[in-house]
């Protein structure tokens, strides 16, 4: 699903329309169930819900620097707070804070107008201090923010006047509105000798706190200053942090719970055919992989993590592991539904000769290695690693699989370990998918990678308008990870929640889980 992009950027608004003609915007993916094109009932007011999340740790906090689950994501990034833009259900990056964007010709220096009479829970007013603090946060060399290779390319950022901020990059960045939308960059109050004050969890969302208990469950009510009239919908909404899928299961249909995600595929045909259950089946951008450490042997041999890419059956997988909900990919993140995603050539395909060809070439006759996965790691990620470990036995690869616990997965395993199972819910553009994950030192590059001629070409891509140009940088850096890469992408995968028929919602957003992050201000009861 790739939309044309316009080269020619000057002077313009951003107001929908207009940015999507004009950047180039990302194309509708599918929503498979769920999505009818049935006329539902209008949004009303009112009642109390409780939704599941499943990968949730005691160290979550309010600081958005620091958020790398869904758990934090949702909750915090997309329900307590804000950012300057959102993406909306089509995937479009349309004003949310700001009500206005518009970069110079150069695509150097954008300029983003503050909606009138923003406030934050607390009823401070919203100010572009707030706006510039926000981002600072994640700035700087002494930054550890997730997002930090996100915000290195601002050099500076300034108020012109009480709700303007300009916003002056190293160079042009067709992608900036995208950028904006990342759910670390929400808006948060600056602390008058600067900084920004996230501990107390004040911010400017459509629900505000009313208890957290980290990592366990998070209550909140409905904020009445919301800036987008009429949401949200909910007075009030429980998050609660359950890892097990089967326990998640069981309180969704004692009522415990009014929705879940990650549904178990075992039990999908159970769960939809009871009729008090909906099942929601979104294409986004979400993919599976085994990630392995370039920097640690036997991976820090191309050959080697050629042999393992040729060594598994991705069918086989997708088949019986996710019951054929996902499609079959090919050591490219990047999905297909995103702007100038390519599927590189040679396919990677279960060959044995050519897993054993590789190893010959790293000097190897058999290889063994340890492969860490949990349930929590990605939807039967334990399934699909023993089956993975039945397809590379016969390229005399041994994989041990080794069934680490859920609780601390993320924060023991991952970016620990040296062969790991890693579900990825996406990014936007390549640009920002390549940033925080596959660029030298990206605070998300768990392989450890680096390519020096990859590097080379994000900066370059992130700055071309012309479309041409643009798609063939993005092609080469596509063809290097696929060539190279420590990332073995296994699966694009469906986002796959069950949710009471209490519940009711329009088109739900496609890139992002839950609704792009905004279920919680975008759903309501039936």
């Amino acid at each position: 699903m790739q939309d044309k992009q316009d080269p020619s950027l000057a002077g313009i608004m951003a107001t929908r329309r207009q940015f999507m003609g004009a950047v180039g915007m990302l194309a509708l993916s599918a929503s498979l169930v769920g999505q009818t094109s049935m006329a539902r009932a209008e949004p009303k007011q009112g009642g109390s819900v409780k939704f599941a999340i499943n990968d949730g740790t005691q160290t979550d906090s309010y600081d958005p620097a620091t958020w790398q689950n869904s758990y934090t994501q949702v909750i915090f990034g997309g329900t307590l707070c804000n950012a300057l833009t959102e993406l909306d259900v089509e995937g479009a990056a349309v004003p949310d804070l700001a009500e206005s964007f518009a970069p110079s010709d150069n695509l150097k220096v954008w300029t983003y107008t503050l909606r009138p009479g923003l406030k934050f829970h607390d009823g401070t007013p919203v100010t572009p201090n707030d706006v510039i603090q926000s981002y600072r946060h994640h700035m700087g060399p002494s930054s550890s923010s997730a997002v930090k290779a996100l915000v290195d390319s601002i050099v500076d950022i300034k108020a012109d006047g009480d709700r303007k901020v300009v916003f002056t990059l190293s160079g042009g960045n067709a992608d900036f509105p995208y950028l904006t939308a990342d759910v670390h960059l929400v808006i948060l109050p600056a602390k008058p000798e600067g900084g920004v004050a996230w501990e107390k969890g004040v911010a400017t969302g459509p629900y505000m706190i009313d208890d957290n208990q980290p990592g366990i469950s998070v209550r909140m009510k409905r904020n009445p200053a919301y800036h987008k009239p009429g949401q949200p919908y909910f007075d009030a909404i429980e998050f609660v942090n359950i890892i097990d899928v089967a326990a998640r299961t069981n309180a969704l249909l004692t009522g415990e719970i009014d929705y879940m995600v990650d549904v178990d595929i075992k039990t999908l045909k159970m769960l939809e055919q009871n009729t008090d259950i909906e099942i929601t089946k979104v294409s986004g951008l979400r993919h599976f992989s085994f990630s392995m450490n370039t920097k640690t042997a036997p991976f820090d041999n191309p050959d080697v993590r050629q042999a393992l890419k040729h060594a598994i059956d991705r069918n086989d997988v997708i088949n019986k592991a996710f019951l054929g909900n996902a499609k079959v990919a090919n050591d490219n993140p990047a999905a297909p539904q995103i702007v100038f995603a390519v599927n590189p050539e040679p396919i990677h395909e279960y060959d044995v000769a050519k897993a054993k060809e590789y190893l010959a070439k790293a000097g190897l006759t058999t290889l063994s290695v340890d492969l860490s996965v949990a349930e929590t790691a990605f939807p039967n990620a334990i399934d699909a690693a023993l089956l993975f470990k039945e397809h590379a036995a016969k390229a005399g690869i041994d994989i041990n699989v080794i069934r680490e616990p859920d609780d601390g997965y993320w924060d023991n395993v991952w970016q620990h370990k040296p062969f790991v199972g890693v579900d990825w819910l996406g990014k936007p553009t390549l640009d920002s998918l390549f940033t925080t994950t596959y660029a030298t030192g990206a605070p998300w590059n768990d392989t450890a990678w680096s390519n020096g001629r990859f590097d080379e070409l994000l900066v370059q891509a992130r700055a071309e308008s012309d479309k041409t140009k643009r798609q063939a940088m993005y092609s080469e850096m596509q063809q290097i990870l696929h060539d190279d890469g420590g990332a073995l992408v296994i699966a694009y995968a469906l986002f796959m929640d069950a949710l009471s028929k209490k519940i009711t919602h329009g088109k739900i957003g496609n890139m992002l889980q839950c609704d792009n992050f905004r279920m919680a201000e975008r759903w309501w009861l039936a």
